[in-house]
């Protein structure tokens, strides 16, 4: 979770995860926090599957809507919605991919801030 925080803030982009999870919750279910990658479950009779077809049909008109997953038939499902899917191991590839970047990236501010700083004095 901590990982994809940091991705989605890299990229600006919301991330929802979703999990199969017909069982009853133990105590209350967190709730989202502005920032946070959001986590959802679906209910008895309903399966992740459905959830993520739902999300694409109904995200489609905000912008690129990406499915996860290594279940093949169900990134066919979202393609031909007219969405974009990715297999769990490119995923995780592009993730770190973007992360080394971003850590690049303030590694090279951060010396020219010192550096700039460091001519002041």
């Amino acid at each position: 979770m901590h990982i994809l925080t940091q991705y989605q803030d890299a990229v600006s982009t919301p991330i929802t995860i979703f999990f199969d999870g017909s069982t009853p919750a133990r105590g209350p279910r967190p709730q989202a926090i502005k920032g946070q990658v959001e986590v959802l479950f679906s209910r008895a009779g309903q399966t992740a599957d459905q959830m993520i077809e739902r999300a694409a049909h109904l995200y489609q008109p905000y912008g690129e809507v990406l499915a996860v997953t290594d279940d093949h038939a169900e990134r066919d499902t979202v393609i031909a919605m007219g969405g974009l899917a990715s297999s769990c191991l490119n995923f995780v590839h592009s993730v770190t991919s973007t992360l080394t970047e971003v850590r690049g990236d303030i590694a090279e501010h951060n010396r020219r801030e010192r550096t700039r700083f460091n001519r002041r004095k």
